[in-house]
């Protein structure tokens, strides 16, 4: 195995009483796609901002690119791109503009123009900020945690507050920041989002990581069971689909041809039912399967659904009261 670019082990942050990461460990591949999915509130920010260097942890050990983000962050800076949950830039600085002054920032930075290309922002270059869409402000936040050249970039909460069609053009930026060679750390609690981009994630509940894998792999840890639904081209002889020892559950077992048939198990159950229907010369028609989904496994592995909605107390709001009461 290569060696990891980010490597977390035991790492705990608190506000006050509220704990916001309790013993997270985690690694991340070079050019992976790596999600950490959780509710709103659940740490991944801080964890984020954590081996990001934009906080310091009270216990475990971090290492980004071989660095340490609090002793090196001066270093990390220049091979790490953020684009942070909560940004904002002077209203009336232009896209171009943005992307010029940060590039000032670097010693060898990216050419603004050929980001704006590459981020479909060319026909906004000389607009100002407070007149961008959700979706272009998004696009520039992108832009302008690549205009360093990192070889690492975070994206944390980078759809949110996006409608479907501005969504999916972001995922298709993510998916090009990826060809740059760039290895991607994506915070989201969308699990459509998760699923259609991470090669793999890390489910974090609470402060804690409950499970990492590809989202195929939480899907199968969720359930092992498969649904079948299909209309029987002729009547199904009685405890025909019964007897197959992978089959668990057979709904309308004695119905018409019209009726649909639903048949639930594990392992071959999908063989078994088209073997025991082909010997009776039944097809299965609308055939459809059904397989555990990254929701369910959200669901079976922290006891609740995932929800847009956020706790009253989320980690970020109390790392904002812990500095208030500092200053």
């Amino acid at each position: 195995m290569p060696t990891p670019v980010i490597e977390v082990e035991h790492l705990r942050k608190t506000y006050g009483r509220n704990v916001a990461v309790d013993d997270v460990s985690l690694h991340v591949q070079p050019g992976e796609i790596f999600g950490i999915l959780g509710r709103n509130g659940a740490g991944k920010t801080t964890t984020v901002e954590i081996v990001g260097g934009l906080r310091h942890a009270d216990a475990g050990d971090v290492r980004v690119l071989g660095l340490d983000p609090r002793r090196d962050a001066r270093r990390l800076h220049e091979r790490v791109g953020l684009q942070l949950q909560e940004s904002e830039l002077p209203p009336r600085i232009t896209v171009r503009e943005a992307l010029d002054l940060y590039a000032s920032f670097y010693e060898d930075p990216a050419d603004p123009a050929s980001l704006i290309a590459d981020l479909g922002l060319t026909e906004k270059a000389d607009t100002r900020f407070q007149n961008l869409s959700g979706g272009q402000k998004q696009r520039l936040s992108v832009a302008l945690a690549l205009v360093g050249n990192p070889e690492v970039a975070i994206l944390d909460e980078l759809t949110t507050g996006l409608d479907p069609h501005a969504r999916r053009e972001t995922w298709g930026v993510v998916d090009a920041i990826r060809q740059r060679g760039v290895t991607i750390v994506l915070v989201t609690h969308l699990m459509e989002e998760a699923e259609r981009l991470c090669d793999r994630i890390a489910l974090i509940d609470a402060g804690r990581v409950v499970a990492t894998g590809t989202p195929a792999e939480l899907a199968a840890r969720a359930t092992a069971e498969q649904v079948l639904r299909f209309r029987p081209s002729a009547p199904l002889p009685a405890g025909l689909l019964d007897r197959a020892a992978s089959v668990t559950h057979v709904s309308a077992a004695h119905a018409t041809a019209d009726a649909t048939i639903e048949v639930r198990g594990t392992d071959n159950v999908v063989q078994d039912v088209l073997v025991a229907l082909h010997q009776h010369g039944i097809r299965p028609l609308d055939l459809h399967l059904e397989q555990g989904s990254l929701e369910d496994a959200f669901v079976a592995l922290t006891g609740r659904a995932s929800q847009d909605a956020g706790p009253s107390v989320t980690t970020a709001t109390a790392a904002r009261r812990a500095k208030n009461r500092e200053n």
